[in-house]
């Protein structure tokens, strides 16, 4: 049939539509592809999509999935490592803590593996010159007669399959295709020494073309880097030159068009003549926008950008949203302080925390009673860190004590971060949290290269010492799978270069304004002040490179502030209060504020505040933590479940509000539905959070 003949009929049979393009009518490859679509199919029992093919109880085993050849492991092995690494970053796997039992691959799905066809390629936005990758999923289960599609762009700053645990599993569960796009981020680790980096299946090359990541240096720069600062790497989060968080949006909808492309691939009507017929659209396809933290924060700019009207709903856990300013409201929860400082950038609170976390460690009533304290931080730093604060006029006291506690009174008072992370705070630090979301983020923000080397800081192996040495080669083979894409990170760690004596692991540094290891915390106020815009000892304003950069910075920050306009779409929000990575003050709170502000009544957002509840739930498996938390990736998946049943049988939403979790107390302890009741479709008028009166007020 000619395609003339056919759009006529078409156009008579379909009032909506107006025009006969070929994307809209007829399959086509689409044009922000740069790459070979590579298709993958798995058959559910020796591999899958979900588990690859290590089940539910290879995904909890301690033991991870192994290398016939540890220095050239193979696409497959390296995809398997991968998927086992960040299922387990994401979800408690621990017995007791929910998984088999309320949550995992096998609740709901006897075998927990999903056979189905993988679709994996690179694409780009307009202007960009670094690839990202994207992936669809599509399971067996998949109905062509009633098709849905969930996003699953990846977590922090993971790989593609960095949302494989979370969005892709409900969503393979459910029989959707699911979609995954790692936004940008991913390891995409260049080292600098070799000329070597991954390719799109994870294994190394020197070849430019086949690099997810390569630094923006010609040979001669690279070998000048390479002489003065051996054995670095470039990582393409933070190097690339181009903010990927600012298109994370357009990331999200490019792959849900790559998604469609792919379903009309295998299920779109063959007309005989080499086209295909789009039967799968977004006319009559369920879409959800998903994910958790900056996947989260992803899903929630598409909706905001969603010019297509591609997505249906959205659904998203403790999600990474910088929200526009907005001082005409207030947060304000239970009978507490009317808060107006909230909506702080992420960098500004995250160097905050750098800065001033390491001493307020130390304070009483946190120093012997936060988990795993003593072991991820040593005393002698952060009492050094109080010394240096102090010397500096940062902190105030006569003694470390009072140091160490104002510190943590800047955090809870000055920044707005919830006491009740106070706890959770310092195993975060000593897992460097703050420390490297503040070194990435701001060479993302300002687009500073590898060679710019901000606040003295770079990116490279360690030894025992913390001076600089080769990454092991066999470390090198598996950075695909391993690395969670932002250093320190699968050996690779922040290298302090300007700490007194030699480069040294940025953790065990000594500053030269100090003379003293204090987790190089010049480089860390050199951070804080690229954040505030002046010197932060000085109170002096920037000069120079530095004042340029923090120009930079500032407009990179701008460009991914949220508008709040959801466009109506039915959208759930769950975060947890102990949240210790992004302070719910400065991002799902006031983005509910400002939606309320922009859309008023014809606001469809909940949002449901999980007491007990933090931003890692990996960690609930430890003492001291699973005892006293709640798995949030449980109410995530509820939140889920309402848009779906808000969607599918247009059942309401619940009304926004605090639901009250019961801690089991101890790790012997099985969780059950006991300790996690569920979110109510008629809260207590005690529990319900509301707008009213320009305020967003929460229940204690």
């Amino acid at each position: 049939m000619k395609r003339m003949m056919l759009c006529t009929l078409i156009g008579a049979a379909t009032v909506t539509l107006t025009a006969c393009k070929k994307d809209e009518v007829f399959n086509s490859l689409p044009d922000f592809l740069v790459s070979d679509v590579r298709q993958f199919d798995y058959d559910g029992n020796t591999d899958d999509l979900l588990t690859a093919g290590l089940g539910p109880e290879g995904l909890a085993s301690a033991t991870p999935p192994a290398f016939v050849d540890a220095l050239n492991p193979t696409p497959a092995e390296l995809r398997r490592l991968a998927i086992y690494n960040n299922y387990r970053a994401l979800v408690d796997t621990a017995p007791g803590g929910g998984y088999g039992s309320l949550f995992g691959p096998a609740v709901g799905n006897a075998s927990g593996r999903i056979p189905g066809q993988e679709f994996i390629a690179l694409m780009q936005v307009p202007g960009a010159t670094v690839p990202v990758t994207v992936m669809a999923q599509v399971p067996d289960s998949f109905d062509p007669d009633f098709p849905c599609m969930v996003t699953a762009p990846s977590s922090g700053s993971r790989g593609i399959y960095g949302a494989i645990g979370t969005a892709g599993e409900w969503g393979l569960k459910k029989g959707c295709a699911v979609v995954y796009t790692d936004k940008g981020t991913g390891t995409g680790a260049h080292n600098l020494a070799t000329n070597t980096a991954q390719s799109v299946n994870g294994t190394l090359t020197t070849e430019p073309e086949e690099a997810l990541f390569r630094a923006d240096l010609d040979a001669q720069s690279r070998d000048d880097f390479n002489s003065q600062w051996q054995d670095r790497f470039a990582w393409k989060h933070a190097h690339s030159k181009q903010n990927p968080e600012a298109d994370w949006g357009r990331h999200v909808l490019q792959s849900i068009e790559f998604g469609f492309y792919v379903l009309n691939t295998l299920h779109g009507r063959e007309l005989g003549n080499g086209e295909t017929l789009r039967t799968i659209n977004p006319r009559n396809t369920l879409v959800i926008a998903s994910s958790v933290s900056n996947g989260g924060g992803a899903s929630v700019r598409a909706a905001e950008q969603d010019e297509k009207g591609l997505i249906d709903g959205v659904a998203v856990s403790e999600p990474n949203v910088n929200p526009l300013v907005d001082r005409s409201f207030s947060i304000r929860q239970g009978n507490g302080p009317a808060l107006t400082e909230h909506s702080r950038s992420l960098l500004d609170y995250t160097t905050a925390l750098a800065v001033y976390q390491g001493c307020a460690n130390q304070a009483p009533g946190i120093r012997d009673l936060a988990p795993l304290n003593g072991v991820f931080n040593p005393p002698v730093t952060g009492q050094n860190i109080c010394h240096s604060l102090f010397n500096k006029g940062l902190v105030s006291g006569a003694t470390q004590d009072d140091w160490a506690l104002d510190a943590q009174r800047i955090l809870n008072e000055d920044f707005g971060v919830q006491p009740e992370q106070n706890l959770l705070a310092p195993v975060h630090f000593g897992l460097a949290v703050a420390q490297s979301i503040a070194m990435t983020y701001a060479n993302a923000y300002g687009r500073a290269g590898v060679e710019d080397r901000v606040c003295g800081l770079s990116l490279a192996a360690t030894g025992s010492a913390g001076a600089v040495v080769p990454l092991a080669p066999a470390a090198e083979a598996s950075l695909f799978a391993a690395s969670n894409g932002i250093p320190p990170s699968a050996g690779v760690n922040l290298v302090y270069d300007n700490a007194e004596g030699q480069p040294t692991n940025l953790a065990v540094s000594a500053s030269p304004s100090s003379s003293q290891v204090d987790y190089g915390l010049d480089a860390l106020l050199c951070l804080r002040s690229l954040a505030e815009g002046r010197n932060v000892v000085t109170g002096e304003p920037l000069e120079g490179v530095q004042a340029e950069l923090h120009e930079a910075i500032s407009r990179g920050i701008s460009a991914v502030r949220a508008s709040g306009d959801l466009q109506r779409k039915p959208t759930v929000f769950v975060t947890g209060r102990a949240d210790a990575i992004l302070p719910i003050n400065h991002t799902s709170r006031p983005y509910v504020g400002l939606n309320q502000a922009v859309e008023g009544r014809h606001s469809n957002l909940r949002y449901y505040e999980i007491l007990n509840a933090h931003h890692l739930d990996v960690l609930n498996g430890f003492p001291g933590i699973g005892d006293r938390y709640v798995p949030l990736h449980h109410y995530y998946f509820q939140a889920l479940d309402l848009v779906w049943a808000h969607l599918t049988d247009k059942q309401p939403l619940p009304p926004s509000q605090v639901v009250r979790t019961v801690p089991r107390g101890s790790l012997t302890t099985p969780l059950t539905l006991a300790n996690l009741p569920p979110i109510q479709s008629e809260p207590a008028e005690a529990d319900r959070i509301v707008f009213t009166g320009n305020q967003l007020q929460i229940p204690d």
